[in-house]
Formats: C-alpha cells, sequence, structure tokens
C-alpha cells in the first residue's frame, strides 16, 4: 500500500487548500475496508491529529481545532480522500500526513482512532504554510 499526499502551498491568512491522498489498495475483500486520518506536524511540535475518514459509509470526525474549518470527503472509485481546509490561520502551519489503516466497515466507523501508533501505512507529508 502507498499513499500519495498532495496539494500543499503557501495561501493567506483566510484562504483556503484541498489536500489530496491517493491510495493505492484494493480491497476485494469485502469484509475488510480503511480508513484513512489526517495528521499535522509543526516544526518542534508532536505529530497531531487532525481528521478522520471512514471509507465504508463516509463518515468524518475532526480535532476541535479545525471543526467547522476542515471536511474531508471521498471518492472511491479513484482510492483518494480530499482535505478541504478554509478560513486557514497561521497556527494551521505544518506538515501534513495522510494515513490509513484497514479494518471490519462497522468497527471503522465506530472507532475512531487518533493515535498515529493505529495507522499501519503513512504519506509522505504535504507542507502547508499559512502566511500573509
Amino acid at each position: 500500500v502507498q499513499l500519495q499526499a498532495s496539494g500543499g502551498g503557501l495561501v493567506q491568512p483566510g484562504g483556503s487548500l484541498r489536500l489530496s491522498c491517493e491510495a493505492s489498495v484494493t480491497t476485494s475483500d469485502t469484509s475488510n475496508s480503511y480508513a484513512v486520518a489526517w495528521f499535522r506536524q509543526a516544526p518542534g511540535s508532536e505529530r497531531e491529529w487532525v481528521s478522520y475518514f471512514s471509507r465504508s459509509d463516509g463518515s468524518s470526525y475532526y480535532a476541535d481545532s479545525v471543526k467547522g474549518r476542515y471536511a474531508t470527503s471521498g471518492d472511491n472509485a479513484k482510492n483518494t480522500v480530499y482535505l478541504q481546509m478554509n478560513s486557514l490561520k497561521p497556527e494551521d502551519t505544518a506538515v501534513y500526513y495522510c494515513a490509513l489503516r484497514f479494518g471490519p466497515p462497522v468497527q471503522l466507523s465506530l472507532v475512531i482512532s487518533t493515535s498515529p501508533e493505529d495507522y499501519q501505512y503513512w504519506g509522505q507529508g504535504t507542507q502547508v504554510t499559512v502566511s500573509s
């Protein structure tokens, strides 16, 4: 499984960006699905959970720091998950990573993992800089 994250860049405060995470994964096993989480890490800080998206039912969850400003969506045909980031603030500046974990669809919808240790696969990270 490989994850390719893209879409980062430099944006002014109040602006928007959309990140993409494309997964090279096949789910021929119908008993399993996957979930994609976004994390971010600013210099000198620990990796912080940002959002969680369950592919099986499209449910999304967000950290309080981004709730109401960020939104995830998925394109199952492309195995791609998007993170739409609006009303960006300087404190959103970080390297953003997408991460993937497999599991039964019901479990992935009910158990929202916010710990990096629960994810087996990671993308390479994309830099988001919010500055005037």
